[in-house]
């Protein structure tokens, strides 16, 4: 089916799986060198005999024992230079640009480690190796020392971007290393940090910013929250600190303060992760995960999906499609479309994250703003000259300053008014407890907080697959000084905007199907979009 997105994008990397690249439209074409292998002749008449599932379970058991069914290195070249060649074909500086990129599908024990791999330069370095695989290795480590050897051979960069951590079963901001299982030290803490500048943490399966057990007191904890792991494995409680952001910003101040380095202090993007070949970011559009979840395909809101195939180690493949969020976004403050700008842009972390709203934020602290500055057409003027964006830090504090904060939201044009902006701090205190907290900034209408603090809900115009923009504001702006500073206690402050209440994609679907259409318990049908900003770290 031939498609457009209703509204294009600025950017995209193609990360197709490193792992048997260009596998599936090889099976489409009928490859003549993959048929001339035992697992391509398998694998290529279960997907024709119209039996995808057990075309991905044989896929997957050689996967799961790292063993490339292939073993051909210059038929992954051959796909790798095509994939290339068309990245340049459609780069248009100025206009879109098509990164290079692919997935590292790390899977040790069938948890997600996976990474994509962002190219800042052009086809005639990256065609000088082809991507590193799960088969290589499933140590991040080892991805890093890959990625070295590339910089040194090409004279290019690359940078890496983790999937949120949600179906890592705890490794993902785990305390000790993968392989060796010793004690994070300095060493890794800037290795990471050099090579996985930004991460994502909110996509299609989820989002990862925190979890309503490890921020109890955050009314918006509780959002796109899977509790169990890959292939429907439950989890036990100590993975949860070890899967989200917030909790994993919140440590690497302990880190940091320890090692004298923080391997956890990212920026945050979001992207769809979509595996349908369409990136649509609506929650109206949704077109799905996968395949298997497409509109219109059995199981697309069903509780779960059994017995289809099992995954390597015998465990049912359970798909809770329903529990998705339509998407997530990169934005990114970069100074031209182009390859080079806006991979400086993520590796310097001026970068934030949205569900899937096309939300604009911008945030700045410094020691002196005044609350008039954020309403000054070039407060970003100010902004940069004295304090640092998001992505940035604050050193030791002058002599009775508390950082100060300006930022403006600017609601999706097409899409839903703005709620509220809050500010995310979170805290070391001198005997070593980790501490957090929400402040509300600024926010839409005449609310007043109560006696606990709380902001009373803004409202809710949904009915149905519709709502109103009758409640909200399209601009916020707001102005804060941290009230609570102590200039010995290293920090981090992130900008969190919400927008009003809208339908999520099971609501449109349930207006467009009808009756045939029967949401599972724990279906959400209203939800409220939000934007996450990388932080801004104070460091005494």
């Amino acid at each position: 089916v031939r498609v457009r997105l209703q509204r294009p994008l600025d950017f995209l990397v193609v990360a197709d799986h490193a792992e048997n690249l260009g596998l599936a439209p090889m099976i489409a074409e009928s490859n003549p060198e993959l048929l001339r292998t035992d697992f391509g002749i398998k694998i290529h008449g279960l997907v024709q005999g119209g039996e995808p599932w057990g075309a991905y379970a044989l896929w997957g058991s050689y996967m799961s024992r790292r063993e490339d069914p292939l073993d051909d290195d210059a038929l992954t070249r051959s796909v790798w230079e095509q994939i290339t060649e068309y990245a340049e074909q459609y780069n248009q500086p100025g206009v879109f640009t098509a990164f290079i990129g692919f997935e590292w599908t790390s899977s040790p024990g069938g948890n997600n480690l996976h990474r994509n791999v962002v190219f800042r330069g052009d086809k005639a370095q990256a065609d000088r190796v082809i991507p590193f695989s799960n088969y290589d290795s499933t140590d991040p480590e080892d991805l890093w020392k890959w990625m070295a050897m590339y910089e040194a051979k090409t004279g290019d960069r690359v940078l890496a971007i983790p999937h949120n951590g949600n179906l890592s079963n705890g490794l993902m901001f785990d305390a000790v290393t993968l392989s060796g299982g010793t004690p994070l030290d300095r060493d890794y803490a800037e290795r990471r940090m050099r090579w996985e500048p930004i991460y994502e943490v909110t996509q299609i399966k989820g989002d990862g910013e925190t979890h309503p057990s490890l921020s109890p007191n955050d009314e918006f904890a509780d959002y796109g929250t899977w509790d169990r792991g890959s292939f429907g494995a439950a989890k036990d409680p100590d993975m949860i600190p070890r899967e989200y952001a917030r909790e994993a910003f919140k440590r690497g101040l302990a880190y940091e303060e320890e090692l004298g380095a923080n391997p956890f202090k990212f920026g945050l993007i979001g992207s769809t992760d979509s595996h349908t070949g369409l990136a649509t970011t609506q929650e109206d559009n949704f077109f799905g995960k996968a395949t298997p979840g497409e509109p219109g395909t059995p199981g697309r809101h069903d509780e779960k999906i059994t017995g289809l195939m099992e995954a390597p180690d015998g465990r049912d493949f359970t798909i809770r499609h329903f529990k998705g969020l339509a998407a997530g976004l990169a934005g990114v403050w970069a100074t031209e479309n182009t390859r080079e700008a806006l991979w400086d842009a993520m590796q310097r972390k001026e970068v934030y994250a949205t569900t899937g709203t096309r939300m604009t934020v911008r945030v700045f602290a410094g020691w002196d703003f005044t609350a008039d500055e954020v309403q000054r057409p070039d407060f970003a003027r100010a902004g940069y000259s004295r304090g640092v964006p998001m992505g940035g830090d604050l050193k030791q504090a002058p002599e009775g300053a508390a950082p100060s904060f300006m930022i403006r939201a600017l609601r999706d044009p097409d899409g839903a008014n703005l709620d509220r902006v809050q500010i995310v701090k979170g805290w070391l205190e001198a005997d070593g407890e980790l501490r957090e907290q929400v402040y509300d900034v600024a926010w839409s209408g005449g609310r007043e907080p109560g006696a606990d603090g709380k902001l009373p809900p803004v409202g809710n115009t949904v009915q149905y697959a519709e709502y109103k923009n009758s409640i909200g504001e399209a601009l916020l702006m707001g102005y804060w000084r941290d009230p609570e500073f102590d200039p010995d206690q290293r920090a981090f402050y992130y900008v969190r905007a919400l927008e009003i209440p809208t339908p999520t994609w099971l609501a449109y679907d349930k207006a467009f199907y009808g009756d045939a259409v029967e949401i599972p318990d724990g279906g959400v049908m209203v939800h409220q979009e939000r934007a996450y900003t990388s932080p801004i770290w104070y460091t005494p």
